[in-house]
């Protein structure tokens, strides 16, 4: 097994039209940081690999990157941390703020594809508040999905704090279906975190593996 390169990452999720942060990789700090500049501080720094499935574990991954002083110290660091790592490149990516939410996919025997979703970051780890279906799924077993999990409550709104566009959310879900049904080179998908807030519905770390 291995992770799929970014690039054909890029053009499975442009095909299937999923919304990710806008994100390129460089091998060059110079070109990197000029992309940097133009989507605009603050940014986030990590590597992509093909066999580096934990990339924070090897000190890979840089968030909350301010201006071009942090940025080359990032640079500098991440390089350091993946010297003889067999790494692809650099990924250079907006930071969008919102409710981490997750969202993948495996390949079981007897079942075929399996869909989950639930909250992201640390709480995938700590509550494991998920929900699954069997793939093919549709837009009333999609809405199923984001209402079963425990956590359903952050993401309507509460307290004053917007809710996310839950209907981006469930478009999200029937778009990893349709993906997984399709690509069936694809074993298994791991999209974690996605940033959702009311506005939008984005896929900011994404790990295709075939």
């Amino acid at each position: 097994m291995e992770i799929l390169s970014f690039e054909e990452t890029k053009k499975i999720l442009k095909k299937y039209k999923i919304p990710f942060c806008r994100t390129e990789i460089f091998n060059s700090q110079e070109k990197a940081l000029a992309f940097a500049e133009k989507i605009k501080f603050p940014v986030v720094l990590k590597i992509h690999s093909r066999t580096i499935f934990h990339k924070s574990d090897i000190g890979g991954v840089k968030i909350g990157i301010q201006n071009s002083e942090e940025f080359n110290q990032a640079w500098k660091e991440i390089s350091t941390n993946s010297q003889l790592k067999n790494i692809e490149g650099i990924l250079v990516q907006e930071m969008v703020k919102g409710n981490e939410l997750v969202l993948g996919m495996k390949r079981d025997n007897q079942f075929g594809p399996i869909v989950m979703f639930g909250l992201g970051g640390i709480f995938i780890e700590i509550l494991k508040d998920v929900s699954f279906r069997i793939a093919p799924i549709d837009k009333k077993q999609a809405i199923e999905m984001v209402k079963e999990i425990k956590g359903y409550r952050l993401l309507e709104g509460y307290r004053g704090k917007k809710g996310i566009d839950i209907k981006k959310l469930t478009d999200l879900l029937i778009k990893i279906s349709n993906l997984a049904i399709k690509e069936k080179n694809i074993l298994s998908l791991d999209f974690n975190p996605i940033m959702a807030n009311d506005k939008e519905v984005l896929v900011a770390d994404f790990r295709l593996i075939i």
